[in-house]
C-alpha cells in the first residue's frame, strides 16, 4: 500500500542523547490511512524507532524479506584483533538462486565493512597466524580431480593477486582447522566421507551399484533424512610444508591425508546429522587431535553415549578414548553424550562436556578438563551448576574458560576459573540476545557474534570484567529488509503454571498500539526439551508472524531448557499433562491480563513436539478456544512412535520400551477416540517426506481423520524436505500456507490488505471432493 503523503523534517537532536556520529536527526511523517511517525539517525538510516504505525506498512517483516535477508556467519578475528573475517550468502526471488557466499572484513575499531572476495569457489576462509594477514581456504572445485577440492593460501591485503594453490584433495572435504607448528609448517584438519577401508569417498568418482537394494542386520537404518550406508564421516589430517626462502616461501602438501577415525569399528566423527568441525579440535602446537564419536560398542539407536578420542596429528598411533568405559580417568557413573573438545592454549589440557545419563539427549552437560600425559586426571568443573553449557573456549592465558550457555531464554556467555570447584557458579557477562560464536581478542576481550528477536546478526565486544563493551554491527541497521526492527518489538512476562512459574515472550507487530486489539498467535515450541529464546530464526521467526497483524505469545512451559534441570526433566512421561496445563494457564493469563490481545480470534501453531501439542490441543478443551491450528511434523498415533530412528529418545521420555510400557505411550495419545470426537478447529498439517524422526505417516493419518470428521483441513507436504523446511522456494510456500491459513480464520486477512493469503501461492491445490 503506497503512502498518500510523505514529509521529511530536519531537527537538532537533544544534546543529552545525540545519535551516534550526528548532531541532527530526521523525522519522516508518512500518511497511510492514519499517521505514522518515524525518527531515525542520519548516520544510521535503517535504525528506526516507530512512534506510531499501522500493521501492513512497508516496514513490516514479510516472508520474502526474511528469506532474502543476508545470512552471515560468525566474525572471526585475526591475531592482532584489528579485523575480523565473515561470510555472507543471500537468496534472490528474481533469479531464484542463492548468491555465492562472499567474504568481508570488519574493522574492529570503526565497524567499517569491506569486501575481501566474491569468488564463488572460496569457502571456509581461516586466518593462519602467527602472521596478521595470511589466509587459508578451501577452493570448492579441483582442476585435477572431479569431485575434489583444493587448499589455497592468500593474503588479506591483496587477496586476488597473492593467492596460490597449496594442495589438491581427492574428495569433497570441509571443516577446515589449522595449527602452525614450531617449525612453521601448517598442520590442518578436514572432514569428509570415508569408505570402510579408510580411503576418502568421492561421490563423483564412486561406482553406481546395479541394484538399489539396502540390507541391514542392525537397527538405526536411517537417521534424520538419510538412509545409512557403509560409508561414514571421518576426520582427516594433513600438513602443508613450508618451502623456499623466508621472503619467498610457499606451502605445499607434504605426503597424503591420514584418516584419524578409521581403524576402530563403528567410530565416526563428526557425528551426523548435525556434527561439524565443533566435534573435533587440533592442539595449538599441532601435535594432537581430539574428536567425538558415538560409543562403538553400543547400539546407536538405543544410547546417546559418546566419547572423546585423542590421537596424534600424524596418525602414528591409534585413537584412544580418554573417557571411555575402560579409560583410567573416566568419572564414575558418567556415561552420556560427550561433546565440544577444546585444547588449552599451551596444548596441555583438553576441555569437553559430558552428560551423565546414557539415554537422555537433553541431560545436563557438565564441564570436564583432561590433562594430557596424565591418563588418570580428569577434573570436573562447576559440577553443581544448574545449567547446560553447549560451547567452550579457553581464555588466551589458559587460566579460565568461557562457556556459551542457554539461560532464561537467552544464550549467554559465562566465565569460570580453570580450577573451579563443584560449587562454583560461573559468572555471566553478556545478557540480551543469543550468542552464536565468540573468539578471544588481545587484552582479554571477546569478539561475539549473536542475534536477537529484532536482528539477524550482531557483532560486539565484551569481557568478563566489563560486560558488553561496544556494538560494532547490527543487521537491522543496514539490511533494507530488516529496517524498522528494534528492541521495542518484544517483551517478556511470567505467570503461574501447573507447578512453577513459567516464562513467556510476547512479540508485537510493527506499529503496535496498545489501545487497539490484535488476535493472539500462540506459539508452541518443539523439543520438547528446548525453549523459545531471544534469537533470530529463518524458519519460525516471531516477527514475521506478528507482522501479519498478531501479538505472538511464546511460552516456555514444562520441558523447556535453560531454566534448570527440574523444569526440563519434569516432562518425562508427562507430555500431555504439565505442559498442557502450563499452556492452558498461559492462555488464561493472556486473556485476563492483556487488553490489547484478542483471544476470541486467536490461533495456535507448533512444530515437532509443538506439533504433537497442537494435535493434543485439537482433541482437548483448549482446542475450542482457537479459530485455527497449524501442526508441523507432529506425532499423532501413539503406537507409531516406534517408527522413529532415535529410540533412546522415546524410551527415555516414556519410561521404557514400547512392549513393556505401552500404557505410557498411549496415555498421551492424540489419536484416542475420546480426543478424535472433540476435533472441530480448522487445521493445517505440514509433514515432509524425508522426516525420518517423525515419519510422514503420522501427518497422513491425522489428515485422513480430520477429513472424515468434516473438520476444515489441509495437508502441506514437501517430498524433498526433512524435519525442517530449508529450501528457499519451499520456505516461501510454507509461509504462504501457514500464514494464509491462520489469516483466513482469525480475520486478519480481512483487516490487513497486505496480509498473506492462501491464494498467494502458485502451487496448485489437489482437491477430488465431489
Amino acid at each position: 500500500m503506497a503512502p498518500l503523503w510523505t514529509a521529511w523534517i530536519r531537527i537538532p537532536c537533544n544534546t543529552n542523547t545525540p545519535p551516534r556520529n550526528s548532531l541532527q536527526a530526521l523525522i519522516c511523517i508518512i500518511v497511510y490511512g492514519g499517521v505514522c511517525v518515524y525518527l531515525f539517525d542520519t548516520m544510521r538510516t535503517f535504525q528506526w524507532l516507530a512512534l506510531g504505525s499501522v500493521v501492513g506498512s512497508a516496514f513490516a517483516l514479510t516472508p520474502e524479506k526474511l528469506i532474502t535477508a543476508p545470512r552471515r556467519d560468525n566474525a572471526v578475528p585475526n591475531r592482532s584483533g584489528k579485523v575480523a573475517l565473515f561470510s555472507t550468502a543471500q537468496y534472490s526471488f528474481d533469479t531464484h538462486s542463492s548468491s555465492s557466499a562472499w567474504w568481508s572484513l570488519i574493522d574492529l575499531k570503526s565497524g567499517k565493512v569491506s569486501q575481501l572476495t566474491n569468488d564463488s569457489n572460496v569457502s571456509e576462509l581461516t586466518w593462519l597466524g602467527p602472521t596478521d594477514s595470511s589466509l587459508l581456504y578451501i577452493n570448492g572445485t579441483n582442476a585435477d580431480v572431479p569431485g575434489g577440492v583444493e587448499l589455497w593460501i592468500a593474503d588479506s591485503s591483496d587477496f586476488t593477486n597473492s593467492r596460490y594453490k597449496a594442495a589438491s584433495l581427492p574428495a569433497s572435504f570441509s571443516g577446515l582447522k589449522t595449527a602452525v607448528t614450531k617449525s612453521g609448517d601448517i598442520n590442518f584438519l578436514v572432514y569428509g566421507q570415508s569408505y570402510g577401508n579408510g580411503t576418502a569417498y568421492n561421490e563423483e568418482l564412486a561406482v553406481t551399484p546395479l541394484s538399489s537394494a539396502r540390507i541391514y542386520d542392525s537397527i538405526y537404518v536411517r537417521h534424520w533424512d538419510s538412509w545409512l550406508s557403509t560409508n561414514f564421516n571421518a576426520v582427516f589430517s594433513g600438513t602443508l610444508k613450508k618451502k623456499g626462502s623466508k621472503s619467498g616461501s610457499h606451502y605445499a602438501l607434504d605426503g597424503s591425508l591420514k584418516n584419524l577415525v578409521a581403524g576402530t569399528k563403528n567410530l565416526e566423527s563428526p557425528y551426523p546429522p548435525f556434527g561439524d568441525s565443533g566435534d573435533y579440535d587440533i592442539s595449538p602446537n599441532g601435535k594432537w587431535v581430539a574428536f567425538k564419536s558415538k560409543a562403538p560398542e553400543l547400539p546407536r539407536a538405543n544410547h546417546t553415549a559418546s566419547y572423546i578420542y585423542l590421537v596424534p596429528h600424524d596418525g602414528s598411533k591409534k585413537a584412544e578414548a580418554i573417557n571411555g568405559p575402560d579409560s583410567p580417568g573416566t568419572p564414575k557413573d558418567v556415561k552420556g553424550d560427550s561433546s565440544a573438545p577444546a585444547f588449552s592454549p599451551d596444548s596441555k589440557k583438553l576441555a569437553y562436556f559430558q552428560m551423565t545419563d546414557i539415554s537422555y539427549e537433553a541431560d545436563r552437560r557438565t564441564l570436564y578438563v583432561y590433562t594430557l600425559g596424565s591418563e588418570k586426571t580428569i577434573a570436573t568443573l562447576a559440577r553443581d551448576w544448574d545449567r547446560s553449557p553447549d560451547a567452550v573456549k579457553w581464555n588466551a592465558k589458559g587460566n579460565s574458560l568461557i562457556l556459551g550457555t542457554e539461560d532464561h531464554g537467552r544464550e549467554k556467555l559465562f566465565t569460570l576459573p580453570a580450577d573451579a570447584g563443584d560449587d562454583y557458579k560461573p559468572k555471566n557477562f553478556t545478557d540480551g540476545g543469543s550468542v552464536k560464536g565468540f573468539y578471544n581478542l588481545p587484552g582479554g576481550e571477546v569478539l561475539v557474534t549473536g542475534s536477537a528477536i529484532w536482528t539477524s546478526w550482531a557483532v560486539y565486544t565484551a569481557s568478563p570484567e566489563k560486560g558488553v563493551i561496544d556494538t560494532l554491527f547490527s543487521a537491522n541497521e543496514v539490511d533494507p529488509g530488516l529496517k524498522g526492527l528494534g528492541p521495542d518489538d518484544f517483551d517478556e512476562f511470567t505467570y503461574k503454571g501447573n507447578w512453577t512459574d513459567i516464562h513467556s515472550w510476547i512479540i508485537y507487530p510493527t506499529g503496535f498500539d496498545k489501545s487497539k486489539t490484535y488476535p493472539l498467535l500462540f506459539y508452541i515450541h518443539g523439543g520438547p526439551q528446548s525453549a523459545w529464546t531471544d534469537s533470530w530464526s529463518s524458519r519460525w521467526n516471531y516477527k514475521v508472524w506478528a507482522d501479519q497483524g498478531y501479538v505472538v505469545v511464546a511460552p516456555n512451559p514444562t520441558g523447556s531448557s535453560g531454566y534448570g534441570d527440574k523444569l526440563t526433566d519434569a516432562i518425562q512421561n508427562n507430555w500431555g499433562s504439565y505442559p498442557y496445563d502450563d499452556l492452558v494457564k498461559g492462555w488464561e493469563y493472556v486473556r485476563d491480563n492483556f487488553d490489547f490481545i484478542d483471544t476470541d480470534n486467536g490461533v495456535a501453531a507448533g512444530a515437532s513436539y509443538g506439533g504433537f501439542m497442537v494435535n493434543w490441543i485439537q482433541g482437548n478443551p483448549l482446542g475450542r478456544e482457537f479459530k485455527a491450528l497449524v501442526s508441523h511434523d507432529g506425532t499423532f498415533v501413539a503406537d507409531s512412535k516406534v517408527a522413529t530412528e532415535e529410540l533412546w529418545f522415546i524410551e527415555h521420555d516414556f519410561n521404557g520400551t514400547f512392549w513393556a510400557n505401552r500404557d505410557n505411550y498411549r496415555r498421551w495419545d492424540p489419536s484416542a477416540p475420546e480426543h478424535i470426537l472433540q476435533f472441530d478447529t480448522p487445521m493445517l498439517l505440514v509433514h515432509s517426506s524425508k522426516d525420518y524422526r517423525l515419519p510422514v505417516s503420522d501427518g497422513l493419518a491425522l489428515f485422513n481423520i480430520l477429513q472424515e470428521r468434516g473438520v476444515p483441513s489441509r495437508l502441506l507436504n514437501f517430498p524433498d524436505e526433512n524435519h525442517w523446511v530449508l529450501k528457499q522456494e519451499n520456505s516461501l510456500v510454507w509461509h504462504q500456507q501457514v500464514l494464509g491459513w491462520i489469516n483466513r480464520y482469525s480475520g486478519v486477512g480481512k483487516k490487513n490488505p497486505d496480509a498473506v493469503s492462501l491464494d498467494d501461492t502458485t502451487v496448485p491445490v489437489v482437491d477430488f471432493n465431489p
